[in-house]
């Protein structure tokens, strides 16, 4: 189990999923085959743009570890916290259009996933049962902005987000969480803003092809587990190998992993790092495929709920 390790880089890494662009060589119809990330790039024009987010990032590890070493739990309404969520749709094709239907799939997928109602959370190995968590956060569609346009990629850059760069700006981002969906290019998948970064960029990017039940076509991505793993980042999760090899993800209770796994493990897949602990492939926050990933776990729930504090960094969500 690894320990809680606070350090300048980890607490300013910030999450942007994509595949390995040499899966992605082909034509942009074809399914990713690979999940994959291009953090440090993200990361780095972030800083660029605000030399500050270091700052502000440093600040709130230390903040969170507080919140563990005082074992919070979190404070919840009825029981839940409840998420609106504003759903952005930029699209040059009708297929990127996508429908209210699939939009609220992918709202279906997040309550779910982060209250245990997933059906294959009861696949959860008998070793990792005593860990696995009931987030206890829900979501509710607030409501669906959609803009016609003729970008045929959006990139990393965040340019979707701007209105002046022919995107749609993020409605309330402190009280709502946004999502955008469009074709990003490049064969990523989405990505998400860590808190701490600005406010007019705080959201989640998901390419539309994978955006909720996404349809055979968009195998092995058509889940809506790209949305379950960017939000978990959106809370201020990391990857669960901690992007280096033997990392860490913050988390006490879930496994030291080598580096991200791919596809459909095989169970028990062991780690070779210190203990050699079988690693928690089917952690939302791993790259396996959809329907290889369905847990959180205890560790990762309260990190989670921390954010949401009383001075924590997304507490003006008012729960």
């Amino acid at each position: 189990m690894k320990k809680f390790l606070l350090s300048a880089f980890t607490a300013m890494m910030l999450f942007s999923c994509q595949n390995d662009q040499n899966e992605a060589s082909g034509s942009e119809v074809n399914a990713i085959a690979r999940r994959g990330c291009a953090s440090q790039e993200v990361l780095e024009a972030q800083l660029r743009a605000d030399p500050t987010l270091a700052i502000r990032m440093n600040e709130i590890e230390a903040f969170t570890s507080k919140q563990l070493l005082s074992n919070f739990t979190g404070r919840l309404v009825n029981g839940k916290i409840e998420i609106p969520v504003v759903v952005n749709v930029l699209y040059r094709t009708t297929a990127q259009n996508i429908s209210d239907a699939q939009i609220q799939s992918q709202i279906d997928v997040l309550n779910k996933d982060f209250n245990a109602l997933n059906t294959d959370y009861s696949s959860v190995p008998a070793l990792f049962s005593g860990v696995k968590a009931n987030v206890g956060i829900t979501f509710k569609l607030d409501q669906i902005i959609r803009k016609s346009t003729t970008k045929t990629s959006w990139g990393t850059n965040d340019a979707m987000k701007k209105t002046a760069q022919g995107g749609l700006a993020p409605t309330s981002p402190t009280t709502k969480l946004n999502l955008w969906s469009c074709a990003i290019g490049g064969g990523i998948l989405g990505y998400a803003q860590f808190p701490g970064g600005a406010s007019s960029t705080d959201g989640v990017v998901i390419d539309s092809r994978y955006f909720g039940l996404s349809g055979a076509a968009n195998a092995p991505f058509n889940l809506g587990r790209t949305g379950t793993h960017e939000v978990g980042h959106w809370m201020n999760l990391r990857h669960i190998w901690g992007d280096a090899t033997c990392g860490s993800d913050l988390v006490s209770d879930t496994p030291t992993h080598n580096e991200e796994n791919y596809g459909v493990p095989a169970y028990p897949h062991y780690s070779t790092c210190s203990g050699t602990p079988v690693e928690m492939t089917m952690n939302y926050m791993d790259y396996v495929d959809d329907n290889a990933m369905y847990m959180f776990s205890n560790g990762q729930k309260t990190r989670m709920a921390a954010i949401f504090a009383t001075g924590g960094p997304r507490a003006a969500f008012g729960i």
